[in-house]
């Protein structure tokens, strides 16, 4: 066996893990970003929420990563990122296992504002009845 056969065969055998992994390891995925979109005129912003984690690539739902900062409808400004790089070196799960799962650890960041709640409605009814109408006073004058 040569070096140049050899070297053909390193090619084949990285060209074959890249195609197992999916081609999507080596990349960075934007999964939100709203930090363009303004912020409603009527939220007051409270507080910043960011972070970062390790988890399960096939485990990633962007609600579930922006619900560490709260309800989702007082969230502004929203980002979140996913990196791939960590899962070439775990091709080999997707091998072992004839191409049916990949373990793949994704390190998932996420960034978003979070706004004071919403006012509560002001309401439609008073607490306090309304007056009672003016009732006639009946009188009794016996008969002599």
């Amino acid at each position: 066996m040569n070096a140049k056969h050899f070297g053909r065969g390193a090619w084949l055998a990285a060209a074959t893990a890249l195609f197992l992994s999916g081609c999507t390891a080596l990349t960075r995925e934007v999964l939100v970003d709203e930090r363009t979109r303004p912020t409603p005129s009527n939220a007051t912003t409270v507080s910043h929420c960011s972070g970062s984690e390790w988890e399960d690539n096939s485990m990633i739902d962007a609600d579930n990563v922006l619900s560490k900062c709260g309800p989702l409808d007082r969230l502004a400004k929203r980002k979140v990122e996913v990196d791939r790089s960590a899962c070439v070196p775990t091709v080999l799960t997707r091998v072992i296992s004839f191409g049916v799962w990949q373990w793949c650890p994704a390190n998932v960041s996420w960034d978003a504002d979070v706004t004071a709640p919403a006012p509560a409605p002001e309401p439609t009814s008073s607490l306090t009845p309304p007056p009672a109408p003016e009732r006639e006073i009946l009188t009794y004058r016996p008969s002599h």
